[in-house]
């Protein structure tokens, strides 16, 4: 099955998801038309309309199309048009119908003509019958989060267009009266702007009446600006997107003062003040948290705190990967028209298997771990190959030599012939008497024949040259064999790299297997800060982004533990109490935030929280009680202070409490993530909060190293903590605050020479391996650790390796820097280095001047971590030449199908469910050139995207394409005022597709 199929049978499961969601919807309709109903079952309907459209099912896209029509009829006319018992069985019935066909897509199976026109076609007939047909698309109606119409917008549709189509025509045909017909408009429009309170709206106005008197000689692009202004601002107004209006006239070239900078003033001074939530009213947090709160208090209260509000949890979910089961047929209460047995198609049987099975954990880990054993296996039939290999090549000059050796042997014999006398005649006339007995030989010897011949009439041959001709002929035989063992030598090697590929994909289904999602340890939380909240008197909100991002399950077991104290500890010591909060003008709720993401095969989560942040007083106070040096307190910077939190024993409470004090928490959990090679990091502001960055690998059963040797010890480091190999010249390294250091992208980066740290005391055999090293010159790795980055000198790097990771069990403890081990293809161990544990180490070796083969004491010495999580984590990294497109539609299959067109055709690919997704990748600083984007999703639709994306001048030139099912000229119309670049309908071409997008890239 290639991808397309693959995606064509994606849609047909997510088909019948919203097959489902149709039928829940209208089996309900008879009690009611409820605009949330009806629009869920619009958008169901209308998503099987245009994903069907696109992947190749026309005839199911057909029938969702005539039962949209069906039901926008309903939800137009809903005050007028019963749903009594009959049209509640056409409804259902019809929902049946569509369910069959995809039935039959899913199944391969073709649909009988006959079938479709005897017990198909009429069901949906009736509904027409019943229902008539919907009048003109109105994208407003249809479309706006409100139903109908009110004055706002009429006005826009049929005042405001008919003055802006005046204004268009003049600048059509360069009316002389522009000037006068622009004053007019200001003022026209102006008006009805007061008339309905749209401030922004009479400021642009304002704006376009100050341009025409500051520089009437430019009147033409000053009225072009203002008609695409005021478009933009009707687009605006008639989806309901009241906030994004603009409020002044922006023409190159000229720079006038903000019509409205003294308000703007005012404003800012009203929002600082504190009487700003009593005159709005209550936030949306606090709406939403008294809409909640008799679902989630307890039962009996906390008298201790009546004032205390619970959490409130929201979760912004990922892609989801699990669709809900397939829908029930449906038995309506009426009778039921089915296929007649001699035309209805053979209905596909039901999979009496279930579509997953329970498999053990142990089992999973059992299979993991013969993964792990077969890459060894892997590494070490690799070994062999190349010994086999190198032994070929001697083979090779071995054969060459001899046959070389016996070339020379025949010269030298056939020069001794050459020299003997003629009448020698007591060598063998192999050619005429060859296999002869001595009688017979005798014979020819004493009838003189072969004293007639000359020595360059006849060739005589002796014993000599029939030993050498019999060499000759095995060295042509052992080369024959020589070339098939090369052969059979490039068969295996191919068979080797097939082994390799089959095993990478084996690796990658097996890692999905073995993955659960974040969510399987944040859900607990949220009860538990509940809990708290209501206990301790300090309302908080707690947010997860990236539920669903998917994590090792051994990982996932060892982040549990360290997640829930980040959580109690951000609640403990970050969240202040409401009095606290308002005291600094922060919301009396506070908020904890756990995001998720995957980037460069190393799973980042953040724990966040908008508190008081961590005092820095405070820990250079407990450390000068715990006995640090002064000296070293003084010097430390703010990074090594913050990293004193994660020593045991290290705690700045005050007293011990349920929550904290006992200064174990934060150890724990350095010491938990480093089990599974994980990191943490940590960034404070004071006043502002405090955000927990954790990163750990994508998974431990595999991964791809680097083998270096430095003073004759190998040692295996994840290339993924590797930026860049260089090679240095002498008079590079230079000596800085007697530490060396080079200059790298105009950074002056620190050298560690490991050589002279990793020393051994006793006597041990050399780690010599096999063959030839990559590179057998000193090579400095650049690592980093936070935004420090610090050049490690090895002296030879042997290459690259995909490993499995072990735990060293048994033993003496593995040295400070290293954890887990590899087994290389020749069966020796290799320590697999951790980089912030050696960087840490090394660090603490230098400034605490001891040897570094012992360990150092308790002291301020870690690498300088970062201050702000890098923004360029937060979205998948792309190079700055490729051409990406950010895809944009709530079906998930349309955005594969998409994203396989252009990624055939050189595209980088992003993809987001809806318009508020879209906008959340585009602010974590995703670099785009174009978005295709379509126009029905929840959350934010395509029209509101476009709205927020221009209102941005971050984003306002970025071009896009709206690809909607939604073909209708209002629509187009309303899409390209509102900034839209291009605008296509589904199905759409390919080609025409991809050809404005390329003009759209080169644009943009």
């Amino acid at each position: 099955m290639d991808r397309e199929q693959e995606i064509q049978r994606q849609f047909l499961d997510e088909a019948q998801e919203y097959i489902h969601t149709l039928a829940t919807a209208l089996a309900s309709l008879s009690q009611g038309i409820e605009t949330e109903t009806i629009n869920a079952a619009l958008r169901a309907a209308h998503s099987i309309k245009g994903g069907a459209g696109m992947m190749g099912f026309p005839i199911l896209s057909n029938l969702a199309h005539r039962l949209e029509d069906s039901l926008k009829v309903l939800k137009i006319q809903r005050n007028t048009i019963t749903v009594d018992a009959d049209l509640d069985h056409w409804l259902l019935v019809a929902v049946e119908r569509l369910q069959q066909v995809s039935e039959f897509a899913q199944q391969d199976l073709p649909l009988d003509p006959q079938w479709l026109a005897e017990q198909v076609n009429p069901v949906f007939d009736q509904l027409h019958d019943r229902l008539g047909e919907p009048e003109a698309e109105d994208a407003y109606s249809i479309l706006s989060p409100e139903d109908g119409q009110d004055v706002l917008p009429l006005l826009f549709q049929t005042e405001v267009e008919d003055s802006l189509n005046r204004l268009e025509q003049a600048l059509l045909h360069h009316d002389p009266g522009l000037t006068e017909l622009v004053n007019s408009l200001t003022e026209e429009l102006g008006g009805i702007g007061e008339m309905l309170q749209l401030t922004a709206f009479v400021q642009l106005c304002e704006s376009v009446k100050q341009h025409l008197t500051a520089v009437p000689e430019r009147l033409g692009e000053i009225a072009q600006a203002a008609l695409q202004s005021w478009r933009r601002s009707q687009a605006l107004i008639l989806t309901h997107h009241l906030n994004e209006l603009p409020n002044r006239l922006t023409v190159a070239g000229i720079s006038l003062p903000s019509p409205d900078s003294t308000e703007v003033l005012i404003t800012v001074e009203h929002l600082t003040s504190k009487s700003w939530t009593t005159d709005r009213g209550a936030s949306p947090t606090e709406e939403l948290t008294a809409a909640l709160r008799p679902e989630i208090e307890e039962p009996n209260g906390n008298p201790g705190h009546p004032d205390a509000q619970p959490i409130v949890h929201t979760t912004a979910p990922t892609d989801p990967n699990v669709l809900p089961p397939l829908i029930s047929p449906i038995t309506p209460g009426g009778p039921e028209l089915q296929p007649s047995p001699e035309a209805k198609p053979n209905s596909p049987a039901p999979d009496a298997s279930d579509n997953t099975v329970r498999v053990s954990i142990k089992q999973l880990d059992r299979l993991n771990d013969l993964f792990g054993e077969l890459t060894i296996e892997r590494n070490s039939l690799d070994l062999n190959l190349k010994r086999l290999r190198g032994l070929m090549r001697t083979l090779t000059q071995r054969l060459q030599t001899l046959e070389q050796s016996n070339t020379q042997l025949r010269d030298v014999y056939d020069q001794v012939a050459v020299e003997k006398p003629n009448g020698t005649n007591t060598l063998l006339f192999s050619s005429l008497a060859g296999g002869l007995d001595d009688v017979a030989d005798s014979r020819l010897t004493q009838a003189g024949l072969v004293s007639r011949f000359d020595a360059l009439e006849l060739d005589r041959y002796d014993d000599v040259h029939l030993l050498s001709q019999e060499v000759m002929e095995t060295i042509v035989q052992i080369q024959e064999v020589a070339s098939d063992l090369e052969l059979g030598l490039d068969e295996a090697e191919q068979t080797a790299r097939e082994l390799h590929k089959t095993a990478r994909h084996l690796q990658t289904h097996l890692t999905q297997v073995r993955m659960r999602p974040l969510s399987d340890i944040t859900d607990r939380f949220p009860r538990a800060l509940r809990e708290l909240a209501l206990q301790y008197g300090k309302p908080v909100q707690f947010q997860v982004e990236g539920a669903n991002t998917l994590i090792d399950r051994h990982i996932l077991d060892a982040l549990n533990e360290p997640l829930l104290h980040l959580v109690r500890n951000a609640f403990d010591h970050g969240i202040e109490l409401p009095e606290t909060r308002q005291a600094w003008g922060k919301p009396e709720q506070g908020r904890i935030t756990i995001r998720a993401f995957q980037q460069n095969n190393r799973t980042w989560i953040t724990v966040s929280d908008d508190g008081g942040g961590i005092p820095l007083d405070k820990i250079r106070a407990r450390a000068r009680q715990m006995g640090l040096d002064p000296m070293l307190l003084a010097a430390a910077s703010d990074e090594e202070l913050l990293s004193l939190i994660f020593e045991p024993g290290f705690s700045t409470s005050e007293q011990v409490t349920a929550l904290s004090g006992r200064g174990i928490g934060m150890d724990v959990v350095r010491q938990r993530l480093r089990q599974v090679q994980g990191e943490i990091s940590v960034d404070t502001q004071a006043g502002l909060g405090t955000t927990f960055m954790l990163s750990v690998p994508f998974t431990l059963s595999v991964m791809r190293v680097l083998i270096a040797e430095s003073n004759g010890f190998l040692m295996a480091f994840p290339t993924t903590t590797i930026q860049e190999m260089l090679m240095l010249a002498p008079e590079q390294v230079i000596t800085t605050a007697g530490n060396l250091a080079f200059s790298w992208h105009d950074t002056m980066v620190q050298l560690i020479r490991l050589k002279q740290w990793l020393k051994f005391s006793g006597p041990r055999p050399l780690d010599n391996l096999e063959g030839t090293a990559v590179v057998s010159l000193p090579t400095v790795l650049l690592v980093s650790q936070g935004s420090q980055i610090v050049g490690l000198e090895v002296d030879r790097c042997w290459g690259e390796q995909e490993v499995a990771i072990r735990t060293i069990q048994g033993g003496p403890p593995l040295p400070a820097g290293f954890s887990h081990g590899t087994i290389l293809g020749d069966g020796r161990v290799v320590p697999l280095v951790s980089v912030p544990d050696l960087l840490r180490w090394l660090t603490t070796c230098q400034r605490s001047q001891i040897d570094a083969s012992t360990d150092a004491a308790f002291v301020p010495a870690t690498p300088p971590q970062a201050l702000t999580f890098p923004r360029s984590f937060q979205a998948n990294l792309l190079p700055a030449t490729a051409r990406t497109v950010l895809i944009v539609d709530d079906s998930i299959n349309v955005r594969r199908f998409l994203a396989l067109t252009l990624e055939k055709a050189g595209y980088q690919v992003i993809q987001a469910k809806d318009g508020q997704e879209a906008l959340d990748k585009l602010a974590s600083d995703i670099a785009v050139q174009a978005i295709v984007c379509d126009i029905e999703m929840p959350r934010l639709d395509g029209y509101g995207f476009l709205a927020r994306l221009k209102a941005n001048p971050a984003y306002d030139q970025i071009p896009v394409a709206m690809l909607t099912t939604r073909s209708s000229d209002k629509h187009r119309q309303l899409a390209l005022s509102l900034g839209a670049t291009a605008y296509f309908s589904k199905p759409f071409n390919e080609q025409v597709l991809l050809q404005a997008l390329e003009k759209m890239v080169a644009v943009g």
